[in-house]
């Protein structure tokens, strides 16, 4: 066999060739860009050209982008490791103490910042001890009013340098991308992703009933500052399917046109990005066609049974859920029906595909009890996940002390409780600080949201642990009404709805009704901030 290392440039160069006529469609501050793989690939050499001959960036070096999910993003997921640089996708909404931290860490030479982003970074500028030159990608023909120097167009710098460009080949264990984890305690840490990891990776979103070909339009929501929008601008590149990106600060309306309009058939995007969509067409109904959509992804938090219901009697649209980690590339559960398992009844069905779901191809795993050893495989002993494969980390960036919190005997610890069943499908039950422990038991927060989340009048819900003198913790439900509900349901009515479909030493101790639950910078619900708001009063129900 040949010596061939497993690239990005491979990505790419099959793009330009085999499907240079095909479609990327971008939603943009100043309306919708056009353009094709053949296109793509010329701006890409120009970029490369760019990075070294114009910016100065070596190889080995960091480039950061500051930016939503468009088209010169994605030129910039493919110029910068192609070239042998490191891209650090940097997450727009950390705090920006935060993102101080992972540019500075990161070492990043070369900011490119989208227009409507530049103030954020303006008002950290003073504080970036690496960054040698700012970048704005604009379509504007000339750049706004800015502090930052140096600072370029992105558009005048392709525009002076040449259209092809001769991409090198290197060991295929350099790093690609540079990303960071959310940070909900402490620090953000630093997560490499080599070329051969990301390759081997994007096989797995090419298999089965999840996989996409060319004949797709895909539209990934996930944002591609975080987690390398789970691996889509690479998989879809590689297929030579229609990608369509939705720009900046997509709202449900946003997505919901973007569907109807360009024939989207997969997307993927966390629960709370679907649920405003479902939301958004029943406020609307007969506004939107979603005919062509013949699969949507689901990911980040856990997705409730009601919703994949919702989605496949309403718009008559499959609603899956997958699994991952900023520390495994990400994805390495998807929850499908085995061939086996296609003929059950409706109500386990969306049992099934609310369940986290079955090992990628390519992965190991554990599933480890307190005792250390394997839970029995029974769908009701919990234990920690731990993981091990090509595209799992085997440490974090510049961090030894997380290092050897995070690994043991070459396993991955995800910090994940689970349970696995019969089948082999996983079921992620909590967080290991998420868990409540009450009265030397465990619960799970996870499936008593779950559990709310099936009434009707619920539109979101999350539970965390409160202190008790007798039990040590029990649990609390913050709910958010549909805005029809609100005032009119009772606590009590939502804790007679739990009685009988969860354990009654489950049931919470008091539910609280709010406005909205607080998210995280990635679209989850934030415990953290729930459990900071009990701990100085302001939990109060506001309505």
């Amino acid at each position: 066999m040949m010596d061939y290392p497993l690239l990005l440039k491979s990505v790419l160069y099959r793009a330009n060739t085999v499907f240079p006529e095909k479609e990327i469609v971008s939603r943009g501050l100043h309306g919708i860009f056009r353009y094709t793989y053949r296109d793509m690939y010329k701006r890409v050499c120009r970029l490369a050209h760019a990075l070294g001959e114009v910016l100065g960036v070596k190889p080995g070096e960091h480039v950061g982008s500051f930016a939503w999910n468009h088209h010169r993003h994605l030129e910039l997921y493919f110029a910068v490791p192609c070239s042998e640089r490191v891209l650090h996708t940097i997450n727009i909404r950390l705090f920006q103490e935060q993102i101080v931290y992972t540019i500075n860490h990161a070492e990043d030479k070369v900011l490119f910042i989208d227009e409507d982003l530049v103030p954020l970074i303006e008002s950290i500028s003073p504080k970036l001890s690496t960054v040698e030159a700012y970048v704005i990608m604009t379509d504007a023909t000339r750049l706004p009013e800015t502090t930052l120097a140096p600072v370029y167009s992105y558009e005048e710098l392709l525009a002076q340098v040449p259209d092809d460009y001769a991409f090198p080949t290197f060991d295929e264990n350099t790093t690609a991308i540079i990303g960071y984890t959310s940070a909900t305690t402490g620090n953000p840490k630093g997560v490499l992703y080599s070329h051969r990891g990301l390759y081997l990776h994007c096989l797995t979103s090419l298999i089965g009933e999840l996989g996409v070909d060319d004949a797709d339009v895909t539209m990934p929501v996930v944002p591609m500052f975080h987690v390398n929008a789970w691996g889509r601008p690479y998989s879809d590149t590689w297929i030579g399917a229609k990608q369509v990106y939705p720009g900046p600060r997509p709202q449900a309306q946003d997505l919901c046109a973007l569907i109807h309009n360009e024939r989207v058939t997969y997307s993927a995007g966390v629960p709370t990005i679907w649920m405003a969509v479902l939301n958004h067409v029943r406020e609307h109904l007969g506004m939107y066609d979603f005919s062509s959509v013949r699969l949507l992804m689901s990911g980040g938090s856990a997705l409730s049974p009601t919703l994949t219901e919702a989605y496949e009697k309403e718009l008559g649209v499959k609603l899956y859920q997958g699994y991952g980690q900023t520390e495994t590339s990400p994805i390495t559960f998807v929850s499908f029906p085995k061939s086996s398992l296609k003929d059950l009844p409706e109500p386990e069905k969306y049992q099934l595909r609310a369940k986290t779901g079955l090992l990628v191809p390519g992965l190991e795993m554990r599933i480890v009890n307190a005792d250390g050893k394997d839970v029995t495989h029974d769908g009701k002993e919990m234990g920690e996940l731990w993981l091990r494969g090509p595209w799992i980390i085997d440490s974090y960036y510049k961090d030894a002390e997380k290092t050897r919190e995070a690994f043991i005997d070459g396993w991955f610890r995800t910090g994940d409780i689970a349970t696995i069943d019969q089948h082999g499908y996983l079921q992620i039950v909590d967080r290991v600080k998420d868990l409540i422990k009450s009265g030397g038991e465990w619960i799970s927060s996870v499936d008593l949201e779950n559990a709310l989340m099936g009434h009707p009048d619920v539109l979101e819900a999350a539970l965390i642990a409160i202190p008790h003198e007798k039990w040590q913790e029990r649990p609390l439900a913050c709910v958010v009404l549909r805005t029809e509900a609100r005032g009119k349901v009772a606590k009590e009515e939502i804790l007679a709805y739990l009685s009988g479909r969860v354990a009654k030493w489950w049931l919470p101790d008091d539910v609280v009704f709010l406005e909205e639950i607080p998210k995280t910078s990635v679209g989850k619900f934030s415990k953290k901030t729930l459990r900071e708001w009990w701990e100085q009063g302001r939990l109060a129900s506001a309505y």
